[in-house]
């Protein structure tokens, strides 16, 4: 047992456990012969392991634990291609050992399991036909790793040097190169370097163009290094008083591309992270929605404007789109990057307080991307009342999602079709877009 653990805590002790479904968040369930539960990291489905527990105690519900012998391997294992990946290291992945088509099923099983669960779905009532498709490009055999982090946020330990953060833990994992990292973020040369006195330095490589940033978080009192590089790189930093992130030398933004349109995306603002999601949620949403001349269309959490330019671009000079956002920087970068289309306007503030406010009585179209929590159900309600012809509801979390779906079923909507996409590969994160029609149209 680790020194200073409390006498109940069981960390450290070891169990031979059958390893039982997968899990939401990148681990698996298994049970101890007393009938504990045990979330499993680095297991698989089926596989007989030496679970070693890493968090809880004899009064816990259930027991963290990661499997550090494997006893009878599933035959979708393989041997982690990341030399960083497994027990006790780097946190950034979940599935390093399992083959892509395995982490794809694995993901599938989880959003089913969630739709069952929080939403009293079946995949079939749900539309969806429970596959988890891979972005373009990312179809890779075992052993291979699509190289899709455009954004990494390197954790820096007390000596300076830049890694990722192991599971659950604010220790640092010292790395020399993260696979899944994308070749613009890997040319930069972050761990190379080191950066005294930073706590943590966040990479940005944007897709469309050849802008690269990194955003650096100063340790207490820290002054900043003299960044150099190996391209060129804008530099920014986070405010200690504020949290507020100041640009240091060169722009204080990236330009990305998405839909035939350029985005800027403004101090280290949200833009998604794999090279082919935005286009691919587009595409989704937009197919889904099918928007009409004329319409009129909301686009909720709407960040930078991505869903909102596309809509603007299909709903023509007569139709409009209200934009609402909370984040003052993504507002400006917004109205910016929408700036040619008359009929477009963006709020800013959160959903729940701005959409009340607007005065709107009815829409024809709406899509929402709300951050992990999900929209919740006053939000929902609110939606539900506007009378939308289609809701495309974009979804980064499948608990949230399944939560928010039976909110939206109890206001009398249901979904038409998911879709779910693995923009994450290595780790549990799934994308999904649902699309949702009043109940009584497809009855």
């Amino acid at each position: 047992m680790p020194k200073n653990a409390p006498e109940s805590s069981l960390v450290g002790e070891e169990y031979e456990v059958e390893v039982g479904p997968v899990a939401h968040g990148g681990h698996c369930i298994a049970r101890t012969g007393e009938g504990r539960v045990l979330f499993v990291r680095h297991a698989l489905p089926g596989e007989r392991v030496v679970a070693r527990v890493t968090e809880g105690d004899e009064t816990s519900r259930f027991l963290r634990a990661d499997a550090v012998t494997v006893l009878d391997a599933s035959k979708d294992r393989i041997e982690a291609p990341c030399p960083y990946a497994g027990p006790g290291r780097c946190g950034g992945c979940d599935w390093q050992h399992a083959k892509p088509g395995a982490q794809r099923r694995l993901k599938g099983e989880v959003v089913a399991e969630q739709l069952r669960r929080l939403a009293g779905l079946t995949p079939e009532e749900a539309g969806w036909d429970g596959t988890v498709v891979p972005a373009e490009g990312d179809k890779l055999p075992a052993g291979e790793v699509p190289q899709w982090r455009t954004r990494v946020q390197y954790a820096v330990d007390a000596s300076g040097r830049a890694g990722l953060r192991r599971h659950r833990s604010h220790e640092v994992e010292p790395i020399d190169h993260c696979m899944i990292a994308a070749e613009g973020v890997s040319e930069l040369g972050v761990e190379k370097r080191e950066w005294p006195g930073m706590a943590s330095v966040e990479a940005i490589a944007a897709t469309g163009s050849q802008d690269r940033q990194v955003v650096l978080t100063p340790r207490p009192g820290a002054r900043l290094p003299l960044v150099e590089l190996d391209k060129p790189v804008s530099v920014l930093r986070v405010e200690e008083k504020d949290g507020g992130v100041h640009r240091v030398h060169g722009r204080p933004f990236v330009r990305e591309r998405a839909d035939d349109r350029t985005y800027r995306v403004g101090n280290g603002g949200f833009w998604q992270v794999h090279p082919k999601a935005a286009d691919t949620l587009v595409r989704a949403v937009m197919q889904g929605l099918l928007p009409r001349k004329g319409d009129t269309a909301l686009d909720l959490y709407c960040g930078v404007g991505l869903f909102a330019g596309a809509l603007a671009d299909r709903v023509g000079d007569k139709g409009a789109v209200l934009g609402i956002e909370s984040g003052k920087r993504a507002v400006e970068d917004a109205r910016h990057n929408l700036r040619d289309f008359d009929r477009v306007r963006i709020e800013q503030g959160k959903v729940e307080q701005v959409l009340p406010r607007t005065g709107i009585t009815e829409v024809d179209l709406v899509v929402l991307d709300p951050p992990r929590a999900g929209a919740g159900k006053s939000v929902v309600h609110h939606l539900a009342a506007l009378g939308a012809r289609r809701i495309a509801y974009v979804a980064c979390d499948p608990a949230a999602l399944a939560r928010d779906l039976a909110y939206f079923r109890e206001a009398g909507y249901k979904p038409r079709t998911l879709r779910a996409f693995d923009l994450f590969p290595m780790t549990h994160h799934v994308e999904c877009v649902a699309i949702l029609e009043p109940a009584e149209k497809s009855s």
